[in-house]
């Protein structure tokens, strides 16, 4: 397990919030179509990418598994799968769906693999925002965000009940 870094800021999304948000992202794109399907970049995209499905009626979801990050440490990308038909189509009619765009390092294999596919987001750090072409929130590059499907809620002791200092 890699270690947490120390450089960054964190920023926590609710349910509530990431929910609000892509459907934003579907207001946003839902004259834009009409589109063949939905790719989810995932693993982060298979929550918003089933949202916009719902908001934007499309019923052909499928994915684009990349792989490039060890917790908060970028490595190298791995393409676990591909979907057959929207490479087929090079990307053209489907709707590219992720949760962020952060360095581009995924978003830029993600683009060699789907030229032609609108792919859209919730955020995007300045270093990938070139390769997203709709995008609800930017944020900046030292931003960490937490969504809740990598967290937990977990009992916190109040500050009141937790060690003294002493006097």
């Amino acid at each position: 397990m890699a270690k947490f870094r120390e450089d960054v800021v964190n920023h926590s999304v609710t349910w509530v919030e990431v929910h609000r948000d892509t459907k934003q992202l579907a207001r946003m794109l839902v004259d834009q179509g009409p589109w063949k399907g939905i790719i989810a970049l995932t693993r982060g995209g298979l929550v918003p990418a089933a949202i916009v499905a719902r908001e934007l009626n499309i019923f052909v979801v499928d994915t684009l598994c990349i792989s490039s990050y060890d917790e908060q440490v970028i490595e190298d990308t791995v393409v676990l799968k591909t979907p057959h038909q929207a490479v087929e189509d090079k990307g053209e009619g489907w709707l590219l769906v992720d949760d962020l765009v952060d360095t581009g390092t995924t978003a830029r294999e993600a683009r060699r693999i789907l030229p032609d596919a609108h792919f859209a987001t919730i955020f995007a750090k300045p270093k990938g925002r070139e390769f997203v072409d709709t995008v609800v929130s930017e944020v900046s590059q030292d931003t960490w965000i937490y969504f809740p499907w990598d967290t937990e809620p977990q009992y916190v002791t109040p500050i009141a009940d937790g060690p003294r200092k002493a006097r």
